[in-house]
């Protein structure tokens, strides 16, 4: 990607993260961007693809780091559970990799694009997957039983879902944290 797309993409995700992506206009882009407007044009064909590209530029940004993370832990148990450490990093704002916390931008954009036909919506949804298949890959190390697999990798990113939501609108940013007894016990628990 070139210096100006990159531009464009990286200023789109931060003011579309930080303050909705309605709210946010393409002249705003610009200005921050300090990128022309033919120039955007030239690589956008509007705004809903420059919304596709942010949110494919973040989905690559997340899933490389929830991978660090998960795989600096031993694999397998350890590293599920890492995952919700990583994620009390987040909440705290102490991962610069993936930026302040405010939400899960996926989240935020599925429910500002509510048609589940839409590319954007779709995009969110492939990020969810993308989360789902890392936690699998995991979770298939002890859990050689493919139906009890996904269902308690279903389980845990509903855990990981209701943390992130329960960090952002109840502002309680311990929020992963507090799975983690539960996470374990459904570790320990025969599958």
């Amino acid at each position: 990607m070139n210096s100006k797309k990159l531009a464009l993409v990286q200023t789109a995700l931060r003011l579309f993260y930080n303050n909705g992506i309605h709210a946010v206009g393409i002249n705003e882009i610009l200005k921050q961007s300090g990128v022309a407007k033919k120039t955007l044009y030239s690589h956008f064909t509007g705004k809903d693809q420059l919304i596709l590209e942010a949110l494919h530029y973040r989905d690559n940004i997340f899933i490389s780091w929830l991978e660090d993370r998960v795989n600096a832990a031993p694999a397998g148990k350890e590293a599920v559970v890492a995952m919700f450490y990583a994620l009390d990093d987040w909440f705290n704002n102490r991962s610069s990799t993936i930026g302040n916390f405010r939400g899960c931008f996926f989240i935020n954009a599925s429910a500002e694009f509510g048609d589940s036909e839409s590319d954007i919506y779709q995009a969110c949804k492939t990020h969810k997957q993308h989360v789902w298949d890392v936690v699998k890959r995991h979770v298939d190390l002890f859990e050689p039983d493919e139906q009890q697999s996904c269902a308690l990798t279903d389980t845990l990113c509903i855990l990981k879902e209701g943390a992130i939501t329960t960090a952002k609108v109840q502002h309680q940013l311990g929020a992963a944290l507090s799975v983690i007894p539960v996470v374990e016990k459904l570790l320990k628990a025969p599958h």
